[in-house]
């Protein structure tokens, strides 16, 4: 179940989509973490083909650099946004992080792990579970991967 979404989510979404767009030859997604007053602490679009690492996702490299300037691991009080529903792996570590809130853009129903597959952020065996905000701008966000994989 999502919670229902704000203007600003729909704003950050913006910004998510733009990185996205620049993500060059990798699927394109961006992710952008907002603090708890809505300041920008780090951005990325995916980065597994330039870096040839597997777990250079957005959502990863956005954990990891806001994480580093923050000089903490954890991201308490900050909001991620990202254009599509993270994986497996990108949900496990905004729960490890702390994140307190994941606004997400289009479902995968392949590999989500925010409902579609699985429901990671939302499993009551876990000590943290942020607030989710599903299907923001979904339209663009899934327009954006048609079009990269046609």
């Amino acid at each position: 179940m999502s919670l229902v979404t704000s203007p600003k989510h729909a704003a950050w979404m913006r910004r998510a989509l733009e990185l996205a767009t620049a993500a060059g030859n990798d699927v394109p997604v961006g992710a952008v973490l907002y603090d708890a007053e809505g300041r920008e602490m780090a951005a990325a679009g995916n980065e597994r083909e330039a870096s040839g690492d597997p777990t250079a996702h957005a959502e990863i490299l956005v954990l990891r650099r806001a994480a580093e300037r923050a000089g903490r691991w954890r991201l308490d009080g900050s909001t991620l946004v990202v254009t599509l529903e993270p994986c497996t792996m990108c949900a496990g570590a905004l729960v490890l992080a702390r994140v307190s809130a994941l606004v997400f853009g289009a479902w995968e129903p392949k590999t989500g792990a925010v409902g579609s597959l699985w429901d990671v952020v939302r499993d009551t065996r876990l000590n943290h579970r942020p607030e989710v905000y599903s299907g923001v701008l979904a339209d663009e966000c899934a327009a954006l991967l048609r079009d990269f994989f046609r």
